[in-house]
């Protein structure tokens, strides 16, 4: 009884403690609207002529998926919601995207797993400008590494060009990822495979990658290991800069967001069984700080730090839950620029 007792006591203990050191919870501005089957990964579209009318595209991981477009209410947008995918995994933009000699449209691309391509859609009018679909890793034979799963855009601030930098459920420990370049000429737009780089640790996989166009830097979440650091530019090479951050996360290291001001960047990167998100300098790739925004098991994240009219007017952070929806967050309420 007495041995009982103690473990009672122990056990009792070890709660409190837990319960004592738990980060408070930032509490989201919006909850969106559920989606029908898995939610994945977000990307936002910041509207030009009305900020306050931009729209946040998220992922329906489902063979009977989705790429759904929410307003800043949280609200479905159906008529920019593209229905009928199968198992659209990661959604990345990009803005003007060359289309033909007169015209630049925004961008949005997104991997769709189980067609083994990748697939490209103009914002906000949502046309296909694939032709059906891209695909991607058709060199491989081995079963799941034709499978991609992440995606990020680039374009380079030298050359104007968009390349597609994407990812898979499974690859070898050098070339995990395969960069495309976009090309649009009077036949439509083409991906053209112009690099394989990165490395992987084999220990679980790469799904989450984002790329600081103005820096040319692209990073990945290499999940059971570090965040991994490239240059996105392919005439620049394929050395790893740098293996970071790995024993800050609890398990998974998954989503990622690159957050940027004048003078001072940060990369907020999901913490996933943690059910938090670590913050890191972005030049130097320290440490600063957990917070917890309320998400559960958080695949996917993304942010501006442009102002979205009255209702996020210091920037927003979309974060995915798991249970079917995504968590708004006014910027402001991370406290970046306080540390």
């Amino acid at each position: 009884m007495q041995k009982l007792k103690l473990n009672t006591i122990f056990i009792s203990f070890v709660t409190l403690m837990a319960c004592a050191t738990k980060l408070p919870e930032i509490v989201a501005d919006v909850v969106t609207e559920t989606t029908l089957h898995d939610t994945d990964d977000p990307a936002i579209w910041v509207n030009p002529k009305d900020a306050s009318k931009s729209i946040v595209f998220g992922t329906d991981k489902n063979t009977e998926g989705a790429i759904y477009a929410f307003d800043l209410e949280g609200k479905v947008i159906e008529s920019k919601t593209i229905r009928h995918l199968k198992r659209p995994n990661n959604v990345d933009l990009e803005y003007g995207f060359q289309l033909n000699d007169s015209t630049k449209v925004d961008v949005i691309a997104f991997t769709e797993r189980e067609r083994q391509q990748i697939r490209l859609f103009s914002v906000p009018d949502m046309k296909a400008l694939d032709n059906g679909g891209f695909p991607v890793f058709t060199d491989v034979k081995e079963p799941e590494a034709n499978s991609p799963m992440g995606i990020a855009l680039y374009k380079s601030p030298k050359t104007q060009k968009v390349y597609a930098i994407v990812g898979r459920k499974t690859g070898p420990e050098k070339g995990y990822l395969y960069q495309y370049d976009l090309i649009s000429d009077s036949l439509g737009v083409h991906a053209k495979l112009v690099r394989k780089f990165g490395g992987f640790s084999g220990k679980k996989e790469i799904e989450a990658i984002a790329v600081d166009d103005e820096a040319g830097i692209v990073y990945y979440s290499d999940e059971g290991h570090c965040i991994r650091k490239y240059h996105a530019e392919p005439l620049k090479g394929d050395k790893e800069i740098y293996c970071f951050g790995g024993e800050y996360f609890k398990e998974d290291i998954e989503g990622i967001a690159i957050a940027k001001y004048q003078d001072k960047g940060f990369l907020i990167v999901s913490n996933q069984q943690a059910h938090t998100f670590n913050v890191f300098d972005l030049k130097t790739n320290t440490f600063i700080k957990e917070v917890n925004l309320g998400t559960k098991e958080t695949d996917g994240c993304d942010v501006t730090t442009m102002a979205l009219g009255d209702k996020f007017p210091d920037g927003l952070f979309v974060s995915m839950n798991d249970e079917k929806n995504f968590f708004f967050h006014d910027l402001k309420k991370l406290k970046l620029l306080e540390e």
